[in-house]
């Protein structure tokens, strides 16, 4: 279809359009006290921070510890007392995630991840990692980026009625994304700044913003590698560049920027007093979802053990249900678990769930001593499916359907015996399986001569790469020792 010659100058026109509409929303920086053309007001921000404060405590959780709540809250509130809008009211939360990460909603709304607590070591650096997040709201990052999307969507949508293309933009998700996985690195360096210059004024040390970035980034190198391993996506904190921070020269620069900003001549720290606040911290997995080690998953609330297939990646869990991936993501697990409200045969339950009359390969699992039924599920190429492996385990009051699928064909005799060995592993807790079904804890110890890591590692239930994670949470990665008297974290 020819586009009318009239479309040519209807684009620019439109461009000046939207830029002249939004200098009517101009305001004030208030980092920089220069005009910025914004699509939002500080009560529109507000509102946003609030409506979704809900979504974020419904989708993390929030950690169950008064005491820690009140202390970083206490630390947040300290620098937010400093900042450019000490005006707002802000909120810091802890959320009960093993994710290592921190962000920020517009408005005040600053979260914390506990997976990322473990990793620090002082309360300057915790101070450092809630001023960076604090300068992402003073400096108005998220509502920048907002306007940016909002004025590209204008144009796209302008673009779409002028030539019939349409073009569209989910500018929610480009929202909400980037809190979570980072801005660019001119804004993430202006919070670096800012950040530091807050931590200065409430009488930390703005050095604690290189060390901390050091050990995020020691634990990022190290978690890329053990995700590849994994085949699963890293969990990293966004505030890290590409480049180590000591090699860093921008970041220290912006970073010693904050030295004329400091108001004690000997910065806060408070090493110990951070670890002991973090004492008894949970590591890794909630016991409400599950818990694996190696091999194996551990349910406390529904007592249950479950062996899972080598090099198989738990790509999600919730408490009622999980997801095993296979290592070439061919084939996948989902294992569901229901209350048995009624006694309904394990073969006739199948069958009304699959909506099925007869299964190829039915009977019960060999080698389960439980009650249990199961069958394949025949492809069919008129409705699209592959052959599926479903299978149904009686424990305890409660029923566990297994659903096996494959994505091609011809991978579901490579991974059939994988689905039947993790039906046919569904057993009840042992007690020393039900201690670790509760969840790996941060203990803090002081370090006595002789200690290594390594044996420290050894003593732990934490199996794989506990020597690693040792010298990661507490700063030695990747050869260091804790000397004798130090008080160091380890992981029971």
């Amino acid at each position: 279809m020819r586009i009318p010659a009239f479309h040519g100058l209807l684009i620019p026109l439109l461009l000046t359009l939207v830029l002249a509409g939004g200098a009517t929303g101009c305001a004030m920086n208030p980092v920089s006290g220069t005009p910025d053309v914004v699509f939002m007001s500080e009560s529109s921000e507000i509102n946003i921070g609030t409506e979704n404060d809900a979504k974020i405590r419904e989708k993390y959780g929030v950690y169950e510890n008064a005491e820690l709540q009140a202390y970083v809250n206490q630390v947040g509130q300290k620098l937010a007392a400093q900042s450019h809008r000490s005006g707002l009211t802000y909120h810091f939360t802890v959320l009960d995630s093993p994710e290592v990460n921190a962000f920020a909603l517009p408005g005040g709304y600053v979260y914390i991840t506990r997976g990322i607590l473990a990793y620090l070591n002082s309360e300057a650096e915790l101070a450092a990692v809630l001023g960076h997040e604090i300068g992402h709201v003073t400096a108005r990052h998220a509502v920048r980026q907002y306007t940016a999307a909002t004025a590209t969507g204008f144009v796209g949508a302008f673009i779409g009625i002028a030539t019939g293309i349409p073009a569209t933009q989910d500018l929610f998700n480009t929202f909400g994304g980037v809190m979570l996985s980072g801005y660019g690195r001119d804004h993430e360096l202006e919070s670096d700044r800012l950040g530091a210059e807050y931590i200065a004024r409430a009488g930390y040390d703005p050095q604690a913003m290189i060390r901390v970035i050091g050990v995020l980034k020691n634990q990022e190198e190290f978690e890329k590698k053990r995700a590849a391993a994994e085949n699963r996506p890293p969990r990293i904190y966004h505030g890290v560049f590409a480049s180590h921070p000591s090699a860093d020269k921008r970041l220290h620069e912006v970073v010693g920027e904050a030295d004329k900003f400091k108001t004690l001549s000997a910065p806060v720290v408070a090493h110990e007093d951070y670890l002991k606040k973090i004492d008894d911290l949970l590591f890794g997995q909630a016991a409400r979802t599950g818990v694996r080690h190696g091999n194996n998953y551990y349910h406390r609330d529904f007592n249950f053990a479950l062996g899972i297939p080598a090099n198989w990646v738990v790509e999600f869990d919730s408490y009622y249900m999980m997801r095993l991936v296979s290592p070439d993501k061919q084939a996948t697990l989902q294992i569901e678990s229901e209350s048995q409200t009624q006694e309904v045969p394990a073969s006739e339950f199948l069958k009304t769930r699959m909506n099925v009359s007869e299964f190829d390969q039915p009977g019960p699992i060999k080698g389960q001593a439980l009650t249990s039924y199961t069958g394949v599920v025949p492809e069919s190429p008129t409705l699209g499916t592959n052959k599926t492996r479903v299978a149904a385990v009686y424990f305890n009051g409660r029923r566990y359907l297994f659903q096996g699928t494959v994505k091609e064909p011809g991978a579901f005799a490579a991974n059939d015996p994988s689905f039947l060995s993790t039906a046919r592993s569904l057993r009840a807790l042992t007690e020393k399986e039900k201690r670790l079904a509760g969840g790996l804890r941060i203990r803090i110890m002081r370090a006595k001569a002789g200690d290594t890591f390594t044996a420290l590692a050894q003593r732990s239930p934490q199996v794989q790469y506990g020597e690693s994670i040792l010298l990661l949470i507490n700063d030695k990665f990747p050869f260091g020792e804790a000397q004798p008297g130090e008080l160091i974290k380890i992981i029971e």
